[in-house]
């Protein structure tokens, strides 16, 4: 599924983000470590399970230089809202590999990768580059990046369903040492998608006077093109006794109507066991797409038609919880210093459009939906 996949990568990429301590600002002058990071990430939520582990190693070549290569697997369970009420329980795996290659030249860095992603039913590939300099002795870090993504989406049980998809990304940002204490990041990305951009298993339901539910379903139908642009800002202040406080918005809005505000909240504690803990709350909002409805007046009542949940108005809140434990120098000779890592969030769903039809009901008067959802992260990570 379309939307599965999106959640799986999603999930993965925010999992190596944390397992590879990025901060607030990325440093451009100098190369990331050499590390190895073993994780585990599981999410389960809305009769949907993805879980999974992943290998990121990073090695050095010289002064100058770096690469770095992740090898992934996902395994998915879904009997979701969408697929219990217009199809049937599915289980597939997907498995990602990425390569990465770092270059340092005084104060600027440069970077190229390149990701693959293949499940039964779907083939995504991404290339990227990224440049960033440190100016202004350094209390300055511009950045800018690329990205480039062609996928093939294809359909369990039809061997001759095949559609492309087109992805850009360009990314710009800037991130700024206000004093000692703060740091202040500001970030602009803008994507454009173009080709198939809908799941072909979704259906939408229309009302039918000559159905004993009362309503039938027809294919989803999107637009061809979709165009989004995103604002995020974020602060960092460290506390006097080695602590930090963080706080962050983001503004998401696309030609599809869809207009979203993430807000984010973060505290981090380290002892002097070396452990350090987290606990973050986030708040995230959307309104509905311009062709989303939960239920339409007739069949093909208009030229693009979707019932996809995450097209609805709908919020989430998350609250998350995080302890790191740093091993001793000396715990093994072959390593210089390690850490052990567990999170866990639990997040909340509310949708005010997009309703619970597998409870019955007349139609458009059934129950909305929402539901629990819980992700767990675990990873070791290792520095040689």
């Amino acid at each position: 599924m379309v939307a599965i996949r999106t959640l799986a990568a999603g999930g993965i990429r925010f999992l190596l983000l944390s397992a590879a301590g990025c901060s607030l600002s990325l440093l451009a002058a100098v190369l990331p470590e050499d590390r190895f990071d073993a994780l585990y990430h599981s999410y389960d939520g809305g009769g949907v399970r993805i879980n999974g582990p992943s290998i990121l190693a990073r090695k050095s070549i010289g002064e100058s230089s770096s690469v770095s290569a992740n090898y992934y697997v996902d395994s998915i369970s879904s009997a979701s809202i969408d697929v219990v009420t217009s199809a049937s329980r599915y289980d597939e795996e997907r498995t990602e590999r990425s390569l990465g290659v770092d270059y340092l030249r005084d104060n600027v860095m440069m970077s190229l990768g390149y990701t693959r992603s293949e499940e039964n039913d779907y083939l995504a590939n991404t290339a990227s580059f990224s440049i960033s300099q440190d100016m202004f002795g350094d209390l300055t870090t511009v950045s800018m990046g690329y990205s480039r993504g062609w996928d093939t989406v294809g359909k369990r049980g039809d061997e001759d369903f095949a559609e492309d998809t087109a992805r850009q990304n360009y990314r710009i940002g800037v991130s700024q040492v206000v004093s000692k204490n703060m740091l202040l990041d500001l970030s602009l990305e803008t994507v454009t998608d173009e080709g198939y951009l809908n799941n072909p298993y979704r259906s939408v339901r229309y009302l039918d006077p000559g159905s004993a539910l009362g309503y039938s379903f027809e294919p989803e139908v999107y637009p061809r093109t979709r165009d989004s642009n995103a604002f995020a800002i974020k602060a960092l202040y460290y506390l006097p006794y080695r602590a930090s406080f963080s706080a962050g918005y983001r503004y998401f809005t696309d030609s599809w109507g869809v207009r979203a505000d993430t807000y984010e909240i973060g505290y981090t504690h380290p002892t002097e066991r070396r452990w350090i803990f987290d606990i973050t709350y986030r708040l995230y909002s959307q309104n509905h797409a311009d062709f989303y409805s939960d239920l339409f007046p007739r069949q093909q009542a208009q030229n693009f038609l979707a019932r996809d949940k995450e097209l609805s108005t709908f919020s989430s809140t998350a609250i998350g919880l995080g302890a790191s434990y740093e091993l001793a120098p000396g715990t093994c000779s072959c390593i210089d210093k390690g850490a052990l890592t567990l999170s866990y969030e639990r997040i909340h769903f509310t949708y005010d459009d997009f309703r619970d039809i597998s409870n019955g009901g007349a139609p458009g008067e059934e129950p909305f939906y929402d539901f629990n959802a819980d992700v767990l992260q675990l990873y070791l990570s290792v520095w040689y």
